[in-house]
């Protein structure tokens, strides 16, 4: 069996002095594509915070392995170079920095290696035309005056060319419009075809699953994972709704 890419043990993350993780348990193996549901208030988006190192989000016990490192003992800059990715919600906008440079200086970052500049906007042409994105997009700074689905797009555009080996997206089809979403979802399937490359996608809204492999499902209620299974778990939370699970998310 292959060794997890990542290993979460018995996690619990408070925020101010409220604890919204209760020892969250969770293994990914490389390659793997993991799906987190829950209502609203789960705690889907503290978990994600927690493995990106957010200094608002305080983990009080447990510990996360990634690779062969404590995750937990890493700073953010180390997280992002060692491969973990993560997709906002609500992507923030950064005035004077075009979005070709950010991410040309990212993956600088994450490969230690100088980028070719002809070389790297040939790589990202590929990628905003599989986007359906306008060139146009990256001379412009980053997020600044996009729409919500241009946002979500340039996400999915740096995850694209900065290869993690764990991406995380947090409700990235979050106030999509459909044809967005499919859009969104090229983007994914196509990060798919890298088979060393895992995704946890946190999500309370199966659209986007729609047409992507996932290899589990895990139920999160009440800062609890409260259910582990395979894809049929979209399906039932997609016919049932969250309610049956509401119970068990309590000790």
């Amino acid at each position: 069996m292959a060794r997890e890419l990542i290993s979460i043990r018995d996690l619990a993350v408070a925020v101010d002095e409220s604890e919204i993780l209760h020892g969250v348990n969770l293994d990914m193996g490389p390659g793997e594509t993991h799906v987190i549901m829950g209502p609203n208030g789960a705690g889907k988006s503290t978990l994600a915070n927690a493995l990106m190192g957010h200094p608002g989000y305080r983990v009080t016990g447990g510990r996360v392995t990634f690779g062969e490192s404590d995750l937990l003992a890493m700073s953010v800059s180390e997280r992002a170079r060692g491969g973990l990715f993560m997709s906002f919600q609500n992507p923030i906008e950064v005035p004077g920095v075009s979005l070709e440079s950010f991410i040309r200086t990212a993956l600088e970052q994450r490969t230690g290696e100088k980028q070719r500049v002809w070389t790297f906007r040939k790589e990202m042409k590929k990628v905003l035309d599989a986007l359906q994105m306008d060139e146009s997009y990256a001379e412009r700074d980053l997020n600044v005056g996009f729409s919500g689905g241009e946002k979500k797009k340039a996400e999915i555009l740096q995850m694209l060319l900065l290869k993690p080996s764990l991406a995380i997206l947090d409700e990235t089809d979050s106030g999509l419009d459909v044809d967005a979403v499919r859009t969104v979802s090229r983007g994914v399937e196509e990060f798919q075809k890298d088979k060393n490359a895992s995704l946890l996608i946190i999500t309370h809204n199966a659209a986007i699953l729609s047409s992507l492999h996932v290899d589990a499902v895990h139920i999160l209620v009440n800062g609890r994972i409260v259910r582990d299974g395979g894809p049929e778990l979209i399906a039932d939370v997609e016919k049932e709704g969250f309610a049956k699970y509401e119970g068990l998310g309590h000790e």
